[in-house]
């Protein structure tokens, strides 16, 4: 993910996650730390014709890591994006060297914790009305990377209508995305 990627991550959170969306500068501020020396990753999965369809991001601090967020839109829901996004997590998380990788799902989000399952998740605890403002609660989840299996694999016949962007090093400002003028010491939030 980058800059430029806020402005359609932003709709598509605000579309799928009305009442507890992150905000801009939430996300302005993750994307600060989304460097080589940094504590996250942020990745996103766009359509050939560049639409923004899905988005995750991991913070890794010491042999922790959490999945900060992972979401896809309605129209790709069901096509394994989301396993594709979450593998991305996963590996990043070993390659940094994480033991655990943790994540909290809304209780009452039962397709996703079935995909966490798949990838070898289990339940370890429950954090009351952690979303907010509807007090909703989170089912706290926990991966142990060195005893985890390769991440599952989709079907055979399935072909992903999008995949995760390039990582941010490999990628080039494009022209119709100047970057904007931000000062550096200007809270984002």
């Amino acid at each position: 993910m980058r800059w430029w990627h806020i402005a359609p991550v932003l709709a598509l959170e605000l579309e799928l996650f009305p009442e507890d969306a992150w905000s801009a500068g939430m996300f302005w501020s993750e994307l600060a730390e989304a460097h080589p020396d940094g504590t996250r990753h942020y990745t996103v999965a766009v359509t050939p014709d560049g639409a923004v369809v899905g988005y995750a991001g991991l913070m890794a601090v010491g042999g922790d890591g959490d999945v900060q967020t992972i979401a896809v839109d309605g129209g790709h829901q069901g096509t394994g994006l989301g396993a594709a996004l979450l593998t991305d997590l996963v590996r990043e998380a070993a390659r940094r060297g994480c033991a655990d990788l943790l994540l909290e799902v809304r209780v009452d989000n039962t397709r996703a914790q079935r995909l966490y399952e798949r990838f070898g998740f289990e339940p370890v605890g429950i954090r009351r009305g952690y979303y907010q403002p509807a007090g909703i609660d989170a089912l706290v989840m926990r991966l142990d990377l060195a005893a985890a299996p390769a991440a599952p694999a989709a079907p055979a016949d399935h072909v992903a209508p999008a995949a995760p962007a390039a990582a941010p090093e490999d990628l080039d400002e494009p022209a119709d995305h100047p970057r904007p003028d931000v000062k550096k010491d200007t809270p984002h939030g």
